[in-house]
């Protein structure tokens, strides 16, 4: 079904305006093709009463990596522990409940921890058993000395971390079963359509583009899908011509190429996210104030080469000297897209972007999950973090996403963290840069504010308004004129 009427439902006004009356919106071909009050039901159209609930554009997240997302559900919860004993201690557990078993892990975040967690406290542990631990920021793993050799890494006692864990993470599924099958990835869609998710950016490190082009045919259609790629995919994009917003499949507007996807600096966990200041603790001693993984050169190489055969770039930047070194290359190279995360920014960075015209593509939970870290290692510059009211009053663009499985992918949990800034019963952590709820749920549904003709048949219908009520139940959700979740 591509065709659906939705009858009697309120307008959330994200924008001045809107209406405050009921309206039907009818979808034909995927697109709104009316919207008001009384509109007339085409034949064979479905039709569904809406009863006076909310109804609003369909919410996207604008940074998963969903295959990582959807194995979480099969791997070893470490987000809750505090030390490397308790991780030790989960790991030993696992392995004596299946012994011989691989184990995967998740979540945990060593930076505040009192001590280096090592190889061979895994080895105590778990012997000649494989055991890897994925830190929660995604960008670092903890590894026995079994799964270092499994993996075909040297040998040492540290983390595995940024550009070699990244080329290493591709290797996990020789270790185990690894959960990302078409199934699974069904019910991953599934579970994110009853969130009133109607289109995802995946960022996915393992050739998202022909993998999406398999699944798509295996019943993982479900939501719209732009497809990212990493530069050492790069090549066979380019040899098939591909620009951000072709279809990846003849005739099918839902699923897309994507940007490019550039990693040029680190992240907060691992001491490694590029300032331009030392840290006040956590930073390496060869590298007090982090460090970028891409000189500015061969940033501005990958962004010229995507920019002249019509990619997009997003570029992942968390210290204000990544983000500084990434404008510099845009610039340059007149490059369009994303800069992602943008959590530590000076005033002029903020210009910078507003100048540029380029989008801040942000994960409002990550202030949470970072916020006591930031305080111990960043104390002189947390005004400066997560600056999303210096990004808005600027008028750079803002679009809201989870980076799951660092954050749950969940649309309201960033919404709630966006307008909160704390996840806990502490005040707002810098309040001063808070977003309304209207600004959070307009940065929140891809740019398509109202419900008018020609814009996507993307939406949802909420029980509550949700400009009042944090996480209202989601009672339809319709993507591309499709109902892919209904109550």
């Amino acid at each position: 079904m591509s065709d659906v009427l939705v009858r009697g439902a309120r307008p959330v006004p994200l924008v001045d305006g809107v209406p405050d009356s009921l309206v039907d919106v009818l979808i034909e071909g995927g697109a709104v093709a009316a919207v008001g009050p009384a509109v007339e039901r085409p034949a064979g159209v479905e039709e569904y009463d809406a009863a006076g609930r909310w109804v609003m554009p369909g919410l996207w997240d604008t940074h998963v990596h969903l295959g990582q997302w959807t194995l979480t559900r099969g791997r070893l919860d470490t987000s809750r522990v505090e030390s490397p004993e308790e991780a030790v201690n989960l790991v030993a557990a696992k392995v004596a409940e299946q012994p011989g078993t691989p184990v995967i892990g998740w979540g945990h975040r060593p930076g505040t921890w009192s001590r280096e967690p090592t190889a061979a406290d895994l080895d105590l542990a778990a012997g000649v058993t494989p055991v890897v631990l994925v830190a929660g920021d995604g960008h670092h793993a903890w590894l026995n000395s079994a799964a270092q050799a499994a993996l075909g890494l040297p040998l040492r006692e540290g983390m595995i971390a940024e550009t070699e864990w990244f080329e290493a993470y591709q290797r996990l599924n020789a270790l185990t079963d690894a959960g990302d099958d078409p199934a699974s990835y069904r019910r991953t869609l599934d579970a994110a359509a009853a969130l009133g998710i109607v289109g995802l950016v995946d960022f996915e490190f393992t050739g998202a583009v022909e993998a999406w082009r398999e699944r798509w045919s295996q019943g993982c259609d479900r939501l719209r899908i732009a497809a990212a790629v990493y530069a050492d995919q790069l090549d066979d994009v380019l040899t098939e011509g591909l620009r951000t917003g072709d279809p990846l499949v003849p005739g099918d507007g839902r699923l897309t190429m994507g940007p490019l996807k550039i990693i040029s600096d680190g992240s907060l966990n691992t001491g490694t996210a590029w300032c331009r200041h030392p840290y006040a603790a956590g930073a390496h001693p060869d590298h007090p104030a982090g460090a970028p993984n891409l000189d500015l050169v061969e940033l501005t190489v990958l962004l010229d080469r995507a920019h002249a055969a019509g990619l997009e770039v997003a570029t992942h930047a968390i210290g204000d000297a990544a983000v500084g070194a990434a404008l510099t290359a845009y610039e340059r190279t007149r490059a369009r897209g994303s800069l992602e995360h943008v959590q530590l920014v000076t005033p002029d960075d903020v210009r910078g972007l507003a100048r540029l015209g380029l989008r801040a593509s942000v994960q409002p939970h990550h202030l949470v999950d970072d916020r006591d870290l930031t305080e111990q290692i960043w104390p002189d510059r947390t005004d400066r973090c997560f600056a999303f009211r210096w990004l808005l009053d600027a008028g750079v663009p803002v679009s809201l996403g989870s980076d799951a499985p660092v954050s749950p992918l969940d649309p309201w949990l960033a919404i709630d963290a966006a307008v909160r800034r704390t996840g806990d019963s502490r005040p707002a952590w810098h309040a001063e840069q808070a977003m309304t709820r209207r600004e959070a749920l307009a940065a929140s549904v891809g740019g398509h504010l109202t419900l008018r003709p020609g814009s996507p048949g993307d939406l949802i219908v909420l029980d509550d308004d949700p400009l009042v009520v944090g996480r209202p139940a989601v009672a339809l959700t319709v993507a591309a004129g499709r109902v892919v979740h209904r109550l």
